[in-house]
This record gives structure tokens, sequence and C-alpha cells, in this order.
């Protein structure tokens, strides 16, 4: 029986991903991508495949969305930057009882569609948010390392990206939107607030990254993953390939003042920049991501560490995974859970590993207990 998918904010690097991959391993998914052009360039199906079809859709429009998504069997919001998204698309879902996930990355954004929850359960709709590689992938490596102790009581969350990424402009609109302001943090069991891409720390990640340096960095994980596990600590840290573009960072977080950080032209005007460069830096450093998740606590009553990792050589691709594969599990009712859940909350480890064998991303894993 054919499933029907529309991918909203299918045109982009992002959006066209976890089309890719549905189409790949959903062999009866019928596929609908939407963006704002009424003929877009190319036609889609050279592109994707004959199961791939396009919409011409504005999100302002709420009849045009209302349309778009009715009689769908499931909905992937790809239409970053979150920071700009209300909770509209979800809400839609909820209306017209459709499913729903999407790869959103802001913290506001994530708390506005989590309050959706009662909602959704009274609508019987299952909505999972932030999927992707990280927040997605990065969740369940947390919630597997959990798993392995007796007791969890520190998270160390930490990513590297090779220049782009391979996601286009828009990773570089969300990176310095995420500068703008202070953000609150789960550390030493209370609430404290820290500033972005600041309290710089070396992390091993798998080859070819080795040591990179990493920062604090606003993400959904942040708040999620507490109330997931009673934890003491959730660190969530960023950092880029090639280091220069981590010091250049902290110098427009540090030294640039608020004014010109949460000026939308200068956003702007710095993502085009930033975008132009790695495209020429791209060509050494590569694109791909590598997630460490270390979770320490108490294993057999001794201190204990269960440290994992995994690694793409494209950030855009490992996305489309992340996104893709909560996408199939949901068609195929193997995630069929009303309300409005973060990864760690939704796919149990056994389906996460699962899914990573199935894509070929290999899990590296270290499990230390102190004698």
């Amino acid at each position: 029986m054919t499933k029907t998918v529309l991918i909203i904010g299918g045109r982009g690097r992002i959006g066209t991903e976890v089309a890719r991959d549905i189409a790949a391993y959903c062999p009866d998914a019928e596929i609908t991508i939407t963006g704002r052009e009424e003929n877009p360039d190319r036609r889609v199906s050279d592109e994707m495949g004959q199961r791939v079809g396009y919409r011409a859709l504005d999100l302002a429009d709420e009849t045009g969305l209302r349309e778009a998504i009715a009689d769908r069997d499931l909905v992937v919001h790809t239409a970053g930057p979150f920071h700009h998204r209300d909770g509209r698309v979800l809400q839609t879902c909820i209306e017209l009882g459709v499913n729903y996930t999407d790869v959103s990355d802001n913290r506001g954004f994530t708390k506005r569609v989590l309050a959706l929850k009662e909602a959704a359960q009274a609508a019987g709709v299952t909505a999972i948010v932030n999927t992707g590689i990280f927040p997605g992938i990065s969740n369940s490596l947390v919630r597997q390392g959990v798993e392995q102790l007796d007791r969890a009581d520190k998270i160390h969350l930490s990513y590297v990206v090779g220049g782009s990424g391979g996601a286009g402009v828009t990773v570089m609109r969300t990176t310095f939107l995420g500068l703008q302001q202070p953000f609150e943090v789960w550390k030493d069991g209370k609430w404290q607030v820290v500033n972005p891409y600041s309290d710089r720390e070396t992390v091993e990640f798998p080859p070819p990254y080795g040591k990179i340096g990493v920062y604090w960095f606003d993400m959904p994980e942040a708040f999620t993953l507490p109330e997931s596990f009673p934890v003491q600590t959730a660190m969530t840290k960023f950092g880029t390939a090639p280091d220069f573009y981590n010091h250049l960072t902290w110098m427009v977080a540090h030294l640039w003042p608020s004014s010109w950080i949460k000026n939308p032209a200068v956003v702007e005007f710095l993502s085009q920049v930033s975008y132009f460069m790695t495209s020429i830096t791209d060509n050494f450093s590569g694109t791909g991501v590598a997630v460490r998740a270390a979770v320490s606590g108490m294993k057999e009553g001794k201190p204990a560490t269960f440290c994992s990792s995994t690694l793409h050589e494209s950030a855009a691709v490992a996305t489309g995974i992340g996104t893709g594969s909560i996408a199939e599990m949901m068609l195929d009712r193997k995630l069929d859970r009303p309300g409005v859940w973060p990864v760690e909350q939704a796919l149990p480890t056994d389906l996460f590993k699962q899914i990573m064998a199935s894509r070929n991303m290999k899990l590296y894993r270290e499990f230390s207990i102190d004698t």
C-alpha cells in the first residue's frame, strides 16, 4: 500500500537528503517535496526518481499548508532555520490527524512544539522532533550510554563539522543566530547561564578528525536530555574543522557588539561570507561530521564512563539519514506513540542500532570502569 510523505522545505540541501533517504529505504513511499518556486529550475523526478514530486508552498499561506498536509501519512519539516519557525506545521498536522517529524535544532522552537504534546495525544498523532545528526542521532547515542550504566550523572555531547558540512548557507545562518544570546544549561544539578562559543576544550573524535576544539553551543539537547534522564550535568559543545573557523566564530561571539550580531542584515552578510569561504576550504577539510557522546556515572558500585561516537563524510547526508530513518520507522508503524517527543524518548536503542547498521554508519564505543 502506497504511503504518502510531504517534505516541507524539500528543495533545500537537507530536505533533498531526507527525500533521498526515504526514497531509498521506503520503496512504497510516494514523496512530495515543497519549495517556494512555482516552477523549479530542474525536474525533481530527474534528481530523485519518479516517486518524488514537487509542490509550490509558502508556509505563510495557511490554506495552502492545510491542503498540502491533508491526507498525508507523514509530514517531514525541514524548512530551517528553525529560529524563525513557530509550531504552525505541527499544529496543522494535529488538526488533520497526520503524523509529523522534523530536523529542528532550536531551543525555542522545540519548546513550542513540545507544548503540543497533549493535543497530539488526544488526536492520536505521533510527532518526533529534533531528528537528524545533531540533534537526532546524538540523542540516541546518549540514550545508549545511559542504559549501559546503573546511574548516569553527566552527559558530555560534542560535535564537529568539516567546513560547511555540505548543508548549504542555512547552516551558516543557524550558527550565527546561535551566537545572539546566552542560554541556560543543566550543570551541577542546577540551571546555569553560559555564553555561546565559550569554554573551549579539546575533544578526541574518531579519525580523520582527532583532537578538535569545541565550545558551548545552544542546542535543544541542552534541555531535553536532562528532562529525559536524571543527570546532574548535560553539556553540548560544537566545533568546526579547520580550527581557524572556531577562532573567527569566537571573535564574532565575544568581540563584536551584540547589536551587530542581532542585526538580520549582519547575520546574512556573515552567513554568505562564511559560505563563500567554506566553498574553498571544503576542498581540503571535507564536509563531514562527527558526534561524540560521553556518559559518566556508576556501574556495579564503581565510577564508569560509556563513550560512543559516529561519523559520516557528509553532514548533510548524515542529517538525511537521521531524519529519513525516523520517517521509515514511523511509516512502518515501528514508532507509533501519540504525543510529541524528542528522539531519545521515542527511539529504543535496539531500533537505533538497526537503523545505523542499515545505513552503514559505524558506531564506535569505549566502556571504562574504574578499578
